[in-house]
């Protein structure tokens, strides 16, 4: 089992590294200046060269890609821990740093991985998307939530009217739902709900969990959690159903349950007790990866909604070219999709003994 569990972490530190690199290579190499950008196009060449430096964009593409991995490491080497280094993190993030190893020209240290900082901000990329992030999984949990809920449901009640008109109407809707990208769904939801019967719902075409008013201060309203929430729970609702359908009509045909309905056992026993809770096993796979996939996949319902989320602030950042922003983006959500994914591998090692540990 421990070599098992070392596997799987030595797999997901693998993949990890190959996404930090893309991200860094993809953005490294896309055409723009950030220091012509942050100060604009009338910038003094000087001033542009200075801030260059201060950013370390004048270093060998190599070079600032090891960099860039030492700010990332959690065990980190620095020439120098002073405020006059071109490469000395934040003091808040040295505060809680450790020294574990020091000499006259090197230091290495214990420390929180470090985003840096916004080019337009100059806010630290951790606060920015630690700020972003509950709104993300405030939206991406109330999804999984709803698609999990009236999934199982619809299945059930597609299995039990298997080629009726209700099991008609679910498929209709199931294959719909399937096909339907988000973004489309979106535009459609809000456009029906919020724009044409909006005087009825009582919903905003755009909205997030938190607004600011004038006398309470920031307050949260739920109402606006409704049509992001059904716009991205729509897939994997979808999805869900027809697993639960498909595997309900295969367990209800087994031995056991027609020998449970031989034994007299009322249907909603037999169905409940029996056949759903058997029946559920490949719903719950389901539901681990589509947590981790509607985390990533948030980002163009955010954006339609004006949802303040991780997605809303990917579409700033790279309007402004704010690179950092956006690789802190991209890096915090593949660490929570492998870690998500990792998780439940190893869960299935250790409780279900079908799975292979070899």
């Amino acid at each position: 089992m421990v070599s098992y569990v070392i596997r799987k972490l030595l797999y997901s530190f693998s993949v990890l590294f190959g996404i930090v690199t893309v991200v860094f290579l993809l953005f490294t190499a896309l055409p723009g200046d950030p220091a012509r950008l942050m100060l604009g196009q009338r910038a003094d060449q000087s001033e542009v060269e200075m801030i260059r430096k201060d950013l370390g964009l004048d270093l060998p593409l190599i070079t600032q890609y090891l960099v860039y991995l030492n700010d990332l490491s959690p065990l980190s080497f620095y020439n120098h821990l002073d405020e006059n280094s071109p490469y000395y993190f934040e003091s808040t993030e040295h505060e809680r740093s450790k020294v574990i190893l020091s000499g006259d020209n090197a230091n290495f240290v214990l420390k929180a991985p470090y985003l840096r900082r916004s080019y337009q901000s100059q806010q630290t990329v951790t606060a920015i998307v630690m700020e972003a992030l509950p709104g993300t999984a405030v939206l991406a949990v109330t999804a999984i939530t709803i698609a999990t809920v009236l999934g199982i449901l619809f299945g059930i009640i597609g299995a039990l009217f298997k080629g009726q008109w209700p099991d008609k109407l679910l498929m209709i809707f199931s294959i719909f739902g399937m096909s339907l990208p988000s973004f489309v769904a979106a535009i459609l939801i809000m456009w029906v709900f919020a724009y044409l019967l909006g005087s009825i719902t009582g919903l905003e075409v755009t909205g997030s969990l938190y607004v600011i008013d004038e006398f309470e201060g920031r307050k949260i309203v739920l109402k606006n959690l409704i049509l992001p929430a059904i716009t991205l729970g729509v897939r994997p609702l979808a999805v869900f159903m027809q697993l639960t359908r498909n595997s309900m009509l295969e367990v209800l045909s087994m031995d056991y349950v027609r020998t449970a309905t031989a034994k007299g056992l009322s249907f909603r026993t037999v169905v409940m007790k029996h056949a759903l809770r058997n029946a559920l096993n490949p719903v719950i796979t389901a539901i681990s990866g589509w947590l981790a996939s509607l985390l990533a996949g948030a980002v163009f319902v955010e954006i339609v909604f004006g949802w303040k989320g991780l997605g809303l602030i990917m579409l700033n950042a790279l309007n402004t070219y704010d690179l950092p922003v956006v690789m802190g983006c991209i890096i915090l959500v593949a660490v929570i999709f492998v870690v998500i994914n990792m998780l439940v591998d190893v869960l299935y090692g250790i409780f279900d003994p079908r799975v292979s540990m070899s």
